[in-house]
This record gives C-alpha cells, sequence and structure tokens, in this order.
C-alpha cells in the first residue's frame, strides 16, 4: 500500500455551512436566503507565435469575474435595484461576501469579498401552483475580489 498522507473525510467542508452577506450603498444584508451561489473567475488568453515552434504559447492578458446563485424568493432587494436603474438609469454595483467554516473540518475558514457586482439582470415576478416553494436564480459579473481569510493547509500536503 502507498504511504502517502491521505485527507480524512470529516475535512471535507460542509456545502451548507456558509454565511453570504451583501452590501448594497453602505447597507449590508444578512444574505440568509441564499440556496446556493457560485462565482467564477475566466482568464483571457493571447495566443502566442513563438518562432522555432510548431506550437503557439499562451499568455494571460487579463480575467472576466461571473457568478450566479439561487436563493428563495422572498425579498425584493435585488428587483429594487433593477426598478432603479429602469426608473433612473443608474446601476448600482454591491459587494457579496461569502464565508465557509465547518467547525468538524480541519480545513478552517476561508472569506472571500466579491467586489462592485452587478446583475446581469433578474425576475421580476413569478409563481407556480405546483411547487413546493419559489427561488429565484441571478447571474452576475464583478470586477474584483478579496481573500481576507484562506483555508489552512492539512498536513501531509
Amino acid at each position: 500500500m502507498l504511504n502517502n498522507a491521505m485527507m480524512n473525510a470529516k475535512d471535507a467542508v460542509s456545502a451548507s455551512l456558509a454565511e453570504c452577506f451583501v452590501t448594497i450603498e453602505g447597507k449590508r444584508y444578512n444574505f440568509m436566503q441564499a440556496i446556493n451561489l457560485e462565482a467564477k473567475i475566466e482568464k483571457t488568453k493571447s495566443e502566442i507565435p513563438i518562432l522555432g515552434k510548431t506550437g503557439k504559447g499562451n499568455k494571460t492578458t487579463g480575467w472576466k469575474g461571473t457568478g450566479s446563485a439561487t436563493f428563495h424568493y422572498n425579498t425584493s432587494i435585488f428587483r429594487q435595484l433593477l426598478y432603479r436603474y429602469k426608473e433612473t438609469g443608474e446601476d448600482i454595483y454591491f459587494d457579496i461576501q461569502v464565508t465557509n467554516e465547518d467547525p468538524t473540518s480541519g480545513a478552517g475558514r476561508q472569506t472571500v469579498i466579491l467586489k462592485d457586482c452587478n446583475l446581469d439582470g433578474g425576475i421580476l415576478t413569478k409563481f407556480d401552483a405546483d411547487a413546493e416553494y419559489l427561488d429565484e436564480e441571478a447571474d452576475f459579473t464583478f470586477e474584483d475580489f478579496e481573500m481576507p481569510e484562506m483555508f489552512t493547509g492539512f498536513s501531509g500536503m
């Protein structure tokens, strides 16, 4: 048998043990109605021709931040932003802070703050007579991010 160090099952981070806060114009909301959220970075690259090689290299030239979230349909916070844009043309940017922390896991705590988020659009109203509950999805972009807390490394990594 290999003599490699292995992760303990208890160190997997629970999917539901997280906090999510949204800060809009200095007002901070505990976004407890969030069901899930995922934010990604896509690096933009340029193909670089290199003399003496048959293939091209790839050079990173920037990045784009995108995200999506699903939350319970029980708040009008984002609809208010969309309405304000419709009425005034003023587009509102906001921050989203997500902290993952599972007290059972040795991974510790990670906090990521997505800066200058902007909605791609949103649901104005809905109903579903056959559903157990209503939820809604929102896609967004973000301009920057911070990581004030990072997971700790495990022994053997």
